[in-house]
C-alpha cells in the first residue's frame, strides 16, 4: 500500500519531475500530486508524493524534512487524511441577504430616525416632532 507524504514550502518553479526525481533517492516513488492555484494557475508552495511503502516514506522523510531547495528548506512529513468540510455555498437561489443598512426608516441627524432636528438659538439642536 502507497504512503502519502505532504511535500510543504516547496518553491514555486518546482515542478511535479523536480520532485520525482528528488525522492527517488529514498526509493520508488508511486505518484507526485503538485497543487495548483485554481484562479491563478500557479503553484501554491506544497504537494503530496506517495511512496511504495512505509519504509520508504520513512526514508523520504529523515532525510529530505529540511532539505534545501532553491534556498527554501522543505517540510516532508506524512500525510493527514482530508478532514470534512462544510459544502461550499451557493450563491445561486434560495434566500437573498443584503449588505447594507436596511431595515431603518428615515434619515435624520445622528440617527434621529424620522425626527426632525433644527439648531436652536444656543447653537445646539432641538429635536421637534
Amino acid at each position: 500500500m502507497n504512503t502519502k507524504l505532504y511535500v510543504g514550502n516547496i518553491p514555486f518553479s518546482t515542478t511535479a519531475q523536480d520532485l520525482q526525481d528528488l525522492f527517488a533517492q529514498a526509493g520508488t516513488v508511486a505518484s507526485v500530486d503538485l497543487i495548483f492555484d485554481k484562479l491563478t494557475g500557479r503553484s501554491r508552495g506544497f504537494a503530496f508524493v506517495a511512496m511504495t511503502t512505509g519504509e520508504e516514506a520513512q526514508q523520504a522523510m529523515q532525510k529530505l524534512h529540511g532539505y534545501s531547495m532553491d534556498g527554501r528548506n522543505i517540510s516532508v512529513n506524512e500525510a493527514r487524511p482530508k478532514e470534512d468540510r462544510p459544502a461550499p455555498r451557493s450563491f445561486e437561489g434560495g434566500e437573498r441577504r443584503g449588505f447594507g443598512g436596511g431595515g431603518r426608516s428615515g434619515g435624520g441627524h445622528h440617527g434621529h430616525r424620522g425626527e426632525r432636528s433644527e439648531r436652536s438659538e444656543r447653537g445646539g439642536w432641538d429635536r421637534r416632532g
